[in-house]
Protein backbone atom coordinates (compact mmCIF):
# COMPACT_ATOMS: atom_id res chain seq x y z
CA UNK A 1 0.00 0.00 0.00
CA UNK A 2 2.58 2.06 1.02
CA UNK A 3 5.49 3.82 -1.38
CA UNK A 4 8.21 1.71 1.28
CA UNK A 5 8.75 -1.75 1.87
CA UNK A 6 9.93 -1.01 5.72
CA UNK A 7 6.71 -0.88 8.42
CA UNK A 8 4.83 2.69 7.99
CA UNK A 9 5.02 4.28 11.36
CA UNK A 10 2.75 7.00 12.62
CA UNK A 11 3.73 9.33 15.29
CA UNK A 12 0.20 10.61 16.53
CA UNK A 13 0.39 14.08 17.67
CA UNK A 14 -3.50 14.19 17.89
CA UNK A 15 -4.65 16.91 20.15
CA UNK A 16 -1.64 16.75 21.85
CA UNK A 17 -0.74 20.16 20.36
CA UNK A 18 -3.47 21.86 22.75
CA UNK A 19 -4.89 24.00 20.44
CA UNK A 20 -1.50 25.72 19.48
CA UNK A 21 0.01 26.48 16.98
CA UNK A 22 3.56 26.71 18.56
CA UNK A 23 3.55 23.32 20.33
CA UNK A 24 1.79 21.20 16.73
CA UNK A 25 5.13 22.59 15.29
CA UNK A 26 7.07 21.06 18.24
CA UNK A 27 5.70 18.17 18.15
CA UNK A 28 6.26 17.77 14.15
CA UNK A 29 9.97 18.34 15.44
CA UNK A 30 9.78 15.77 17.44
CA UNK A 31 8.59 13.25 14.85
CA UNK A 32 11.14 14.47 12.05
CA UNK A 33 13.98 13.69 15.10
CA UNK A 34 12.19 10.27 15.68
CA UNK A 35 12.06 9.38 11.70
CA UNK A 36 8.97 8.48 11.35
CA UNK A 37 7.35 8.01 8.38
CA UNK A 38 4.38 10.66 9.30
CA UNK A 39 2.84 12.78 11.89
CA UNK A 40 -0.76 13.06 12.15
CA UNK A 41 -2.97 15.47 13.92
CA UNK A 42 -7.14 15.43 14.10
CA UNK A 43 -9.66 17.41 12.44
CA UNK A 44 -13.13 18.00 13.47
CA UNK A 45 -15.28 20.63 14.20
CA UNK A 46 -16.76 19.85 17.76
CA UNK A 47 -20.71 20.82 16.46
CA UNK A 48 -20.28 18.30 14.03
CA UNK A 49 -19.15 15.24 15.80
CA UNK A 50 -20.49 15.42 19.56
CA UNK A 51 -23.96 16.85 21.51
CA UNK A 52 -23.25 19.64 23.97
CA UNK A 53 -24.59 16.61 26.68
CA UNK A 54 -21.90 14.08 25.39
CA UNK A 55 -20.16 12.78 28.78
CA UNK A 56 -16.30 12.51 28.74
CA UNK A 57 -14.70 8.94 28.71
CA UNK A 58 -13.60 7.94 31.87
CA UNK A 59 -9.53 8.29 31.34
CA UNK A 60 -10.44 12.06 29.96
CA UNK A 61 -12.46 13.13 32.93
CA UNK A 62 -9.04 11.73 35.18
CA UNK A 63 -6.64 13.64 32.53
CA UNK A 64 -8.73 17.06 32.10
CA UNK A 65 -11.00 19.13 34.20
CA UNK A 66 -13.91 17.32 35.38
CA UNK A 67 -16.28 19.89 35.71
CA UNK A 68 -15.30 20.94 31.71
CA UNK A 69 -17.99 18.67 29.47
CA UNK A 70 -16.71 17.00 26.95
CA UNK A 71 -18.01 19.21 24.17
CA UNK A 72 -15.72 22.07 25.80
CA UNK A 73 -12.87 20.45 25.75
CA UNK A 74 -12.89 18.99 21.93
CA UNK A 75 -14.17 22.67 21.26
CA UNK A 76 -10.90 24.09 22.54
CA UNK A 77 -8.63 21.59 20.51
CA UNK A 78 -9.98 22.06 17.13
CA UNK A 79 -7.57 23.05 14.25
CA UNK A 80 -8.64 25.94 11.34
CA UNK A 81 -7.98 25.63 7.59
CA UNK A 82 -5.43 28.17 8.54
CA UNK A 83 -3.56 25.97 10.80
CA UNK A 84 -3.84 23.08 8.44
CA UNK A 85 -2.38 25.18 5.63
CA UNK A 86 0.70 26.18 8.14
CA UNK A 87 1.16 22.87 9.44
CA UNK A 88 1.11 20.70 6.36
CA UNK A 89 3.65 23.32 4.54
CA UNK A 90 5.42 22.54 8.14
CA UNK A 91 5.48 19.59 7.55
CA UNK A 92 6.92 19.79 3.66
CA UNK A 93 9.57 22.24 4.83
CA UNK A 94 10.66 19.16 7.05
CA UNK A 95 10.06 16.65 4.44
CA UNK A 96 7.97 14.19 6.39
CA UNK A 97 4.09 13.39 5.53
CA UNK A 98 1.47 15.39 7.05
CA UNK A 99 -1.86 13.10 7.57
CA UNK A 100 -4.74 13.96 10.16
CA UNK A 101 -8.17 11.90 10.92
CA UNK A 102 -11.56 13.68 10.06
CA UNK A 103 -14.02 12.96 12.57
CA UNK A 104 -16.88 14.16 10.47
CA UNK A 105 -18.04 14.58 7.04
CA UNK A 106 -16.54 18.62 6.25
CA UNK A 107 -13.65 17.18 8.12
CA UNK A 108 -13.14 14.82 5.07
CA UNK A 109 -14.06 17.49 2.61
CA UNK A 110 -11.58 19.49 3.94
CA UNK A 111 -8.85 16.98 3.72
CA UNK A 112 -9.56 16.64 0.65
CA UNK A 113 -9.25 19.78 -0.40
CA UNK A 114 -6.08 19.78 1.53
CA UNK A 115 -4.71 16.74 -0.95
CA UNK A 116 -4.31 14.57 1.80
CA UNK A 117 -2.36 11.07 0.20
CA UNK A 118 -4.40 8.87 3.31
CA UNK A 119 -7.17 8.73 5.18
CA UNK A 120 -7.15 7.10 8.51
CA UNK A 121 -10.82 6.15 9.77
CA UNK A 122 -10.48 6.37 13.25
CA UNK A 123 -12.32 3.55 15.79
CA UNK A 124 -15.14 5.44 16.60
CA UNK A 125 -16.19 5.74 12.63
CA UNK A 126 -16.47 2.03 12.31
CA UNK A 127 -19.89 2.35 12.67
CA UNK A 128 -20.37 5.65 10.25
CA UNK A 129 -21.95 4.43 6.94
CA UNK A 130 -21.92 7.82 5.47
CA UNK A 131 -18.68 8.67 7.37
CA UNK A 132 -17.12 5.70 5.42
CA UNK A 133 -19.01 5.61 1.79
CA UNK A 134 -17.67 9.32 1.81
CA UNK A 135 -14.25 8.14 2.53
CA UNK A 136 -14.45 5.41 0.34
CA UNK A 137 -15.70 7.67 -2.47
CA UNK A 138 -12.58 9.59 -2.81
CA UNK A 139 -10.66 6.08 -4.01
CA UNK A 140 -7.76 7.05 -1.56
CA UNK A 141 -5.33 5.18 0.47
CA UNK A 142 -6.97 3.81 3.98
CA UNK A 143 -6.10 2.87 7.32
CA UNK A 144 -8.58 1.81 9.61
CA UNK A 145 -8.77 1.24 13.11
CA UNK A 146 -10.77 -1.39 14.73
CA UNK A 147 -10.74 -0.63 18.39
CA UNK A 148 -14.06 -1.68 19.86
CA UNK A 149 -15.09 -3.42 17.04
CA UNK A 150 -15.93 -7.01 16.23
CA UNK A 151 -15.01 -9.52 13.54
CA UNK A 152 -18.49 -8.70 11.80
CA UNK A 153 -18.48 -4.78 12.16
CA UNK A 154 -15.25 -5.16 10.77
CA UNK A 155 -16.31 -6.81 7.23
CA UNK A 156 -19.38 -4.75 7.54
CA UNK A 157 -16.92 -1.44 7.13
CA UNK A 158 -14.78 -2.64 4.46
CA UNK A 159 -17.71 -4.14 2.27
CA UNK A 160 -18.86 -0.22 2.22
CA UNK A 161 -15.22 1.32 1.48
CA UNK A 162 -15.09 -1.24 -1.30
CA UNK A 163 -18.47 -1.07 -2.50
CA UNK A 164 -17.51 2.78 -2.80
CA UNK A 165 -15.00 2.39 -5.11
CA UNK A 166 -11.82 2.42 -2.83
CA UNK A 167 -9.06 -0.97 -4.04
CA UNK A 168 -9.00 -3.51 -1.12
CA UNK A 169 -5.32 -2.90 -1.40
CA UNK A 170 -5.17 0.39 -0.59
CA UNK A 171 -7.05 -0.47 2.82
CA UNK A 172 -4.55 -1.42 6.10
CA UNK A 173 -6.55 -2.37 8.72
CA UNK A 174 -5.46 -1.59 12.34
CA UNK A 175 -5.99 -3.73 15.75
CA UNK A 176 -6.94 -1.27 18.37
CA UNK A 177 -7.98 -1.00 21.87
CA UNK A 178 -9.82 3.12 22.61
CA UNK A 179 -8.67 2.54 26.17
CA UNK A 180 -6.34 5.30 27.06
CA UNK A 181 -3.80 3.34 28.30
CA UNK A 182 -4.76 -0.03 27.62
CA UNK A 183 -3.88 -3.04 30.18
CA UNK A 184 -1.72 -5.30 28.67
CA UNK A 185 -4.48 -7.72 29.44
CA UNK A 186 -6.75 -6.19 26.95
CA UNK A 187 -3.77 -5.45 24.14
CA UNK A 188 -5.11 -9.51 22.51
CA UNK A 189 -2.46 -8.82 19.63
CA UNK A 190 -2.96 -12.31 18.08
CA UNK A 191 -6.65 -10.62 16.75
CA UNK A 192 -4.14 -8.29 14.45
CA UNK A 193 -3.17 -11.30 12.64
CA UNK A 194 -6.65 -13.08 12.45
CA UNK A 195 -7.55 -9.56 10.98
CA UNK A 196 -5.36 -9.89 8.16
CA UNK A 197 -6.17 -13.71 7.87
CA UNK A 198 -10.07 -13.22 7.95
CA UNK A 199 -10.12 -10.49 4.97
CA UNK A 200 -6.53 -11.20 3.11
CA UNK A 201 -5.37 -7.72 3.75
CA UNK A 202 -2.81 -5.45 5.10
CA UNK A 203 -2.78 -4.57 8.57
CA UNK A 204 -1.17 -3.12 11.69
CA UNK A 205 -1.77 -2.08 15.23
CA UNK A 206 -2.67 1.54 16.61
CA UNK A 207 -1.41 1.52 19.82
CA UNK A 208 -2.41 2.89 23.69
CA UNK A 209 -0.51 1.05 25.86
CA UNK A 210 2.22 2.52 28.21
CA UNK A 211 6.00 2.40 26.40
CA UNK A 212 6.58 0.50 23.51
CA UNK A 213 7.41 -3.55 23.95
CA UNK A 214 3.69 -3.63 22.01
CA UNK A 215 4.72 -2.58 19.08
CA UNK A 216 7.65 -3.89 18.57
CA UNK A 217 5.71 -7.20 18.98
CA UNK A 218 3.98 -6.07 16.29
CA UNK A 219 6.08 -5.88 13.94
CA UNK A 220 7.23 -9.25 14.68
CA UNK A 221 3.93 -10.60 14.36
CA UNK A 222 3.59 -8.93 10.48
CA UNK A 223 2.43 -5.10 11.27
CA UNK A 224 3.08 -3.20 7.86
CA UNK A 225 1.67 0.21 10.00
CA UNK A 226 2.42 1.09 13.75
CA UNK A 227 0.55 4.36 15.18
CA UNK A 228 1.37 5.59 18.20
CA UNK A 229 0.28 9.02 20.29
CA UNK A 230 3.35 10.74 21.26
CA UNK A 231 3.61 14.13 23.45
CA UNK A 232 6.12 16.74 24.23
CA UNK A 233 5.59 16.19 27.95
CA UNK A 234 2.98 13.39 29.80
CA UNK A 235 2.46 15.62 32.58
CA UNK A 236 0.88 18.32 30.24
CA UNK A 237 -2.67 19.05 29.91
CA UNK A 238 -4.90 17.55 28.00
CA UNK A 239 -6.66 14.26 27.77
CA UNK A 240 -4.23 12.03 25.54
CA UNK A 241 -0.65 13.56 27.04
CA UNK A 242 -0.65 10.60 29.73
CA UNK A 243 -0.89 7.90 27.46
CA UNK A 244 1.47 9.52 25.14
CA UNK A 245 5.11 8.25 24.66
CA UNK A 246 7.80 11.80 25.11
CA UNK A 247 9.92 12.63 22.77
CA UNK A 248 13.06 9.79 23.60
CA UNK A 249 10.58 6.72 23.98
CA UNK A 250 8.99 7.79 20.18
CA UNK A 251 12.91 8.19 18.86
CA UNK A 252 13.60 4.76 21.16
CA UNK A 253 10.72 3.13 19.57
CA UNK A 254 11.24 3.51 15.98
CA UNK A 255 15.01 2.55 16.60
CA UNK A 256 13.54 -0.88 17.84
CA UNK A 257 11.53 -1.26 14.88
CA UNK A 258 13.82 -0.95 12.87
CA UNK A 259 15.82 -3.34 13.98
CA UNK A 260 13.32 -5.85 14.22
CA UNK A 261 12.63 -5.25 10.40
CA UNK A 262 16.37 -6.12 10.11
CA UNK A 263 16.00 -9.37 12.51
CA UNK A 264 13.21 -10.42 10.34
CA UNK A 265 15.19 -10.72 7.10
CA UNK A 266 14.28 -13.40 4.66
CA UNK A 267 12.55 -16.98 5.06
CA UNK A 268 14.92 -19.14 4.03
CA UNK A 269 17.27 -20.23 6.53
CA UNK A 270 21.05 -20.39 5.62
CA UNK A 271 24.43 -19.38 7.02
CA UNK A 272 24.30 -15.62 7.21
CA UNK A 273 27.11 -13.09 5.62
CA UNK A 274 28.38 -12.08 9.17
CA UNK A 275 28.38 -16.34 10.67
CA UNK A 276 30.14 -17.59 7.13
CA UNK A 277 33.64 -17.50 8.56
CA UNK A 278 33.09 -19.13 11.71
CA UNK A 279 32.37 -22.23 10.07
CA UNK A 280 35.53 -23.09 9.61
CA UNK A 281 36.26 -22.34 13.53
CA UNK A 282 33.24 -23.44 14.89
CA UNK A 283 32.49 -26.89 13.49
CA UNK A 284 34.56 -29.99 13.16
CA UNK A 285 36.75 -32.77 10.77
CA UNK A 286 37.45 -35.79 10.59
CA UNK A 287 41.43 -36.24 11.90
CA UNK A 288 43.53 -39.00 13.09
CA UNK A 289 43.10 -39.64 17.06
CA UNK A 290 46.73 -41.80 17.17
CA UNK A 291 49.41 -42.19 14.39
CA UNK A 292 48.06 -44.04 11.80
CA UNK A 293 50.23 -45.79 9.18
CA UNK A 294 49.42 -46.02 5.59
CA UNK A 295 47.25 -49.35 4.61
CA UNK A 296 46.21 -49.27 8.14
CA UNK A 297 41.92 -49.56 8.31
CA UNK A 298 40.32 -46.45 9.35
CA UNK A 299 38.14 -47.48 12.88
CA UNK A 300 36.76 -45.31 15.44
CA UNK A 301 39.53 -46.56 17.63
CA UNK A 302 42.04 -44.33 15.25
CA UNK A 303 39.76 -41.79 14.81
CA UNK A 304 38.51 -38.50 16.33
CA UNK A 305 36.23 -35.64 15.34
CA UNK A 306 37.85 -31.93 16.23
CA UNK A 307 37.84 -28.53 15.22
CA UNK A 308 38.61 -27.18 12.89
CA UNK A 309 36.05 -27.79 9.79
CA UNK A 310 38.72 -27.46 7.07
CA UNK A 311 39.09 -31.48 6.39
CA UNK A 312 36.19 -33.99 5.61
CA UNK A 313 32.72 -33.46 7.22
CA UNK A 314 31.80 -35.85 10.19
CA UNK A 315 28.77 -36.22 8.61
CA UNK A 316 30.66 -38.51 6.18
CA UNK A 317 32.11 -40.61 9.05
CA UNK A 318 29.90 -43.59 8.28
CA UNK A 319 31.51 -43.78 4.84
CA UNK A 320 35.09 -43.13 6.24
CA UNK A 321 35.16 -45.88 8.83
CA UNK A 322 36.01 -49.28 7.31
CA UNK A 323 38.34 -47.88 4.41
CA UNK A 324 41.95 -48.03 4.17
CA UNK A 325 44.71 -45.38 4.98
CA UNK A 326 46.69 -43.96 1.64
CA UNK A 327 49.23 -42.80 3.73
CA UNK A 328 50.57 -42.28 6.85
CA UNK A 329 48.73 -39.49 9.46
CA UNK A 330 50.01 -38.26 12.69
CA UNK A 331 48.12 -37.71 15.45
CA UNK A 332 45.13 -34.31 14.94
CA UNK A 333 46.36 -34.63 11.18
CA UNK A 334 43.20 -33.90 8.89
CA UNK A 335 42.19 -37.22 7.10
Amino acid sequence: MFDTNEVFIIAEAGVNHNGSLELAKKLIDVAVEANVNAVKFQTFKAENVLSKHAQKADYQKQTTDADESQFDMIKKLELDVTTHNELIAYCNEKNIMFLSTPFDLDSISLLNDLKLPIFKIPSGEITNLPYLRKIGNLKKKIILSTGMADIGEIEDALDILIDAGTLKDNITVLHANTMYPTPMEDVNLKAMVTIGNTFDIAYGYSDHTLGIEVDIAAVAMGATVIEKHFTLDKTMQGPDHTASLEPQELIDMVKAIRNIELALGISVKKPSKSETPNIEIARKSIMARTYIKKGEVFTVDNLTIKRPATGINPMRWDNIIGTIADKDFNEDELI
